[in-house]
């Protein structure tokens, strides 16, 4: 493969980890098999809110095909592998007794990896909640803290001996702040979004509490979504709406997690449901900041919304991707400077990718240079990141299949992998030979 192909990686720390991410309501299926309770996504999907009324019921099959999806990543050379585990699968009522066969499927699962050498890396909470939790009261009830401590625990205890790198959640600002304000599931009142938020945080805490002390030589952090608000016309109303949204998307949970604050605006709403030494409760060490970034938003004012915002119009002379969302490599980089300098922590990139609908040819290859394109970019903004002092150490690319994408359904295709969805067959596009040649590139000698 011409070098000129491969994005310039010369700032890049040495040891640098290159990785893919999935999570398992995405890619597992198997939803009713060997004792796995159903999630609030389960429920959700039931309800027909999906694009062609898509479920998670099959997916991918990762839960049956685990063992072709390790070989895939093998062959690419990934050095680790994000994936999370379904809360209801292990237990299928959220709490109380563990499911046995929900918990061997991981065991095999992280085997399988450590034999090829991939490095496994967990994350605890990739929006799948027990649909039992949610009954009773979800995240709204201070006793989730609770509850995601215990399982954070039975995680810890049985794969700590092999697994090392944990993550509590993925993206809390994601399934808070849509599911509360602009999504479709719940329009709940504002002083809900605020007591979610906080017990999150809370849950946060006391999920870290509980792998350090189940696992020896623990790593643990937090995956954030952080993108860029910004006004989508010159207004006032509309640049405080921008900045507004920059709050509850990009700081909600990384400043009391990792500087022990909120945010000054958002404090009075908040503190309504503080109790004395909830701070110190969120704010534990960690050792790293996962960061997830795609684009930056576009931002207007809209007064009939639970924070005053909605999404506006982009600026007509950005690129797009084929799903409309803006290709800006200056704002990731700039991104990764901003949270370097803001929490010191060191960074993993953990989600970055792009999405489009593309079908195989004539010759049933999948030819994807516009997913190269956008990669390139990116890993070369990431780079310039680093040279000027930002600690980054790994990338990964979302995500090494295609998958459910959440209220698109299928119609949407982020993968290296295409996926066939009436055979489940697997089909690296040439977005997957262009990584892994990129991943060869990296190695040392």
């Amino acid at each position: 493969m011409p070098t000129s192909r491969l994005p310039n990686t010369a700032s890049l720390r040495p040891g640098f980890i290159w990785g893919v991410s999935t999570s398992s309501f995405q890619i597992e299926g198997a939803t009713q098999e060997d004792g796995r309770g159903p999630s609030v996504w389960d429920i959700y999907c039931r309800g027909g809110g999906i694009k062609n009324h898509d479920t998670g019921d099959v997916a991918c099959d990762h839960y049956h095909r685990y063992r072709e999806d390790v070989g895939l990543m093998k062959t690419l050379g990934v050095q680790a592998y994000r994936f999370s585990v379904a809360w209801p699968r292990v237990l299928p009522r959220g709490c109380g007794s563990a499911n046995e066969a929900g918990l061997s499927f991981y065991d095999r699962l992280v085997d399988e990896l450590l034999a090829a050498r991939i490095e496994p890396w967990l994350c605890l909470y990739h929006w799948d909640l027990p649909q039992a939790l949610e009954e009773r009261g979800g995240w709204l009830n201070r006793e989730s803290a609770l509850w995601f401590a215990d399982y954070a625990g039975l995680i810890a205890a049985r794969f700590g001996d092999r697994v090392k790198r944990f993550a509590t959640f993925n993206e809390p600002s994601m399934f808070s702040l849509f599911s509360r304000s602009l999504g479709k599931r719940d329009r709940s009142a504002e002083d809900d979004l605020h007591r979610m938020i906080h017990n999150v945080n809370l849950a946060h805490g006391a999920a870290v509490d509980a792998l350090r002390a189940n696992v020896i030589n623990a790593s643990i952090g937090c995956i954030h979504n952080h993108q860029p608000c910004r006004p989508s016309s010159a207004s006032e109303a509309d640049a405080a709406a921008a900045a507004r949204l920059d709050v509850y998307w990009n700081a909600a949970f990384p400043d009391p997690q990792c500087r022990g604050e909120y945010p000054p605006s958002m404090r009075a709403a908040i503190d309504r449901h503080m109790q004395p030494g909830d701070l110190a409760r969120i704010f534990r060490p960690l050792d790293w900041f996962g960061l997830n970034h795609y684009s930056p938003v576009y931002v207007k004012a809209r007064a009939d919304t639970m924070l005053g915002y909605d999404f506006g119009d982009k600026p007509a002379n950005i690129p797009l991707t084929p799903i409309g969302w803006p290709i800006e490599p200056a704002a990731f980089s700039q991104t990764l400077q901003d949270v370097h300098a803001r929490y010191g922590l060191p960074i993993y990139v953990l989600e970055n990718g792009y999405g489009d609908s593309g079908e195989p040819d004539q010759t049933d290859a999948v030819i994807d240079p516009g997913r190269i394109e956008f990669l390139k970019a990116y890993i070369d903004a990431m780079n310039e990141a680093a040279s000027r002092g930002v600690d980054v150490r790994g990338y990964f690319v979302w995500s090494l299949l295609d998958n459910f994408e959440w209220d698109s359904g299928y119609s949407i295709r982020f993968g290296l992998t295409y996926v066939d969805y009436a055979s489940l067959r697997r089909t690296p596009k040439s977005s997957f030979g262009w990584y892994a040649g990129l991943i060869r590139a990296m190695q040392p000698g």
